[in-house]
C-alpha cells in the first residue's frame, strides 16, 4: 500500500525508511532529519515559491519499505523538450514490484501535473545535495552527497530509467604536491598585473555573493536547460553552510575588479555528525560546535566556476594554490573531495586531472519518459 505523507506520523516514517534500509551498512551516514524535513518546508525552501512537490511511503505489513518524493520546478520543467518534472529521496527495499509501486505514484502524480517524463534521483533544489544515484564508490559519503545500495541501479534500469549524464567525484590528497605543470601555470597567473585573489569573508556576504551570483550565471549559461541562479538562493545557501564554514576554503578571482572565478570549499560535516544517526537535538548541537574545529580532516569543493571568457587562464590553478597555502600549514585537513562533475563538463574534469585528483565514486542522473 503506497500513503501520502500527510502527517508528522507520516513524515516520522519518511524519515525512518533510510535508517532501516542502511541498518547494516557502515559506509552509510544518516543526513540530518532537519536537512530533509526543510525540503519539505515551503517557509524554508524557496523553490516552493515557483514548484511544488509530494512524498509518498510504501507500507508492508504494516511497516514502511520504501519511500519516494516527486516535485516540479516550473522554472525548469518547460526548458527541456517535453515538460520534465523529477523524483528523489528514493529509497527501497530490494524488490523491484516494491520500487514499481514507488515509481509508478510518482509518475502519475507528475502525469496529472501535465509532465511527460521524469529525471532522478535529483533534489527540489540546487544540485548540489542529494543528486543522483550513486553506482560507483560505495565508501562513506560527504555532507550532502547521495549514498545508495548497489541494487538502486538495477531497481531504476528495470523499471526503464536511461541514464542522462553521469556525475564523477575525484580525490584529491592534500599532502601531495601538485604536478609541476600546475604549479608553474599558478605562479604564472599570480604575477599577472590586474589579477587578484582573496578568500570570502563573512562581513562582506552581500558582495562575495554578488561576485558569486555574477561568476555562477556566466559560468552555467551555455550548459542545456541552465536556469540563472537567483540571490535569495545563494543567501539562503549561505545561511545553511554559516556554521560549518572556514572563510579560507572559499577563494574568488578577480581582474582589474571583475569577479570572474570562484571555488566553494566546505569541511566536512559528515565527519561530525556521522554517530548522530540524522538528529541534531541539544546534546548533538554541543558536540557538533565542540568537534568542527578538531574532528574535521575531509573538505568538499562544493561548487566552482570561472566565467566563459577566462576559462583556460589557469585561474583555478592559482585558487587551488592560495587553498593549499592556507591548508597545509594547519595540518589538519587530509583530504579534499572535488564533488561531483558532470560528465559533460570536460573543461572541470580537466582541471580535477590536472590537480592530480584520483577517481573517488560516480554518480548517475536518470531519465524516465512517460
Amino acid at each position: 500500500m503506497v500513503i501520502q505523507v500527510s502527517s508528522k506520523k507520516h513524515e516520522k516514517l519518511f524519515l525512518e525508511v533510510a535508517r532501516e534500509i542502511y541498518k547494516d551498512d557502515t559506509s552509510w551516514i544518516c543526513p540530518l532529519d532537519n536537512d530533509i524535513k526543510q525540503i519539505f518546508n515551503p517557509k524554508k525552501n524557496n523553490f516552493h515559491q515557483h514548484g511544488e512537490c509530494e512524498r509518498w511511503l510504501l507500507i508492508k505489513d504494516q511497516k514502511p519499505v520504501g519511500r519516494i518524493a516527486a516535485f516540479i520546478n516550473y522554472e525548469k520543467a518547460y526548458a527541456h523538450l517535453y515538460p520534465t518534472g523529477g523524483i528523489g529521496f528514493f529509497e527501497c527495499i530490494n524488490d523491484s514490484f516494491a520500487a514499481k509501486e514507488l515509481f509508478d505514484v510518482a509518475k502519475d502524480w507528475l502525469i496529472s501535473k501535465g509532465m511527460k517524463a521524469m529525471d532522478g534521483p535529483i533534489n527540489f533544489g540546487e544540485n548540489d545535495n542529494f543528486w543522483g544515484l550513486l553506482i560507483e564508490g560505495f565508501t562513506p559519503p560527504s555532507y550532502g552527497m547521495n549514498y545508495h545500495k548497489p541494487y538502486y541501479k538495477d531497481l531504476f534500469l528495470k523499471y526503464g530509467f536511461t541514464i542522462l549524464y553521469e556525475q564523477i567525484t575525484n580525490h584529491l590528497d592534500v599532502n601531495q604536491p601538485f604536478p609541476e605543470r600546475f604549479t608553474k601555470i599558478a605562479n604564472w597567473v599570480m604575477q599577472k598585473p590586474g589579477y587578484t585573489f582573496r578568500h570570502f569573508e563573512k562581513e562582506n556576504l552581500s558582495q562575495f555573493a554578488k561576485d558569486f551570483m555574477e561568476i555562477y550565471n556566466d559560468a552555467w549559461e551555455g550548459f542545456e536547460n541552465f536556469r540563472p541562479i537567483k540571490m535569495e538562493t545563494i543567501m539562503e545557501s549561505f545561511r545553511k553552510m554559516k556554521l560549518i564554514m572556514d572563510e579560507k576554503l572559499i577563494w574568488f578571482a578577480y581582474v582589474n575588479g571583475e569577479p570572474t572565478s570562484f571555488i566553494l570549499i566546505l569541511p566536512d560535516a559528515n565527519e561530525i555528525i556521522k554517530d548522530f544517526n540524522g538528529r541534531m537535538g541539544l546534546l548533538n548541537g554541543i558536540r557538533f560546535l565542540l568537534k568542527r574545529t578538531k574532528k574535521v580532516k575531509r573538505m568538499r569543493a562544493i561548487v566552482m566556476g570561472t566565467k566563459r571568457a577566462f576559462q583556460k587562464h589557469g585561474l583555478e590553478s592559482v585558487l587551488f594554490i592560495k587553498l593549499k597555502e592556507y591548508v597545509l600549514p594547519l595540518g589538519k585537513y587530509k583530504e579534499l573531495e572535488l564533488s561531483w562533475v558532470g560528465d559533460f563538463n570536460k573543461e572541470m574534469l580537466a582541471i580535477h586531472k590536472a590537480t592530480g585528483a584520483t577517481f573517488g565514486k560516480k554518480h548517475a542522473t536518470l531519465q524516465y519518459k512517460f
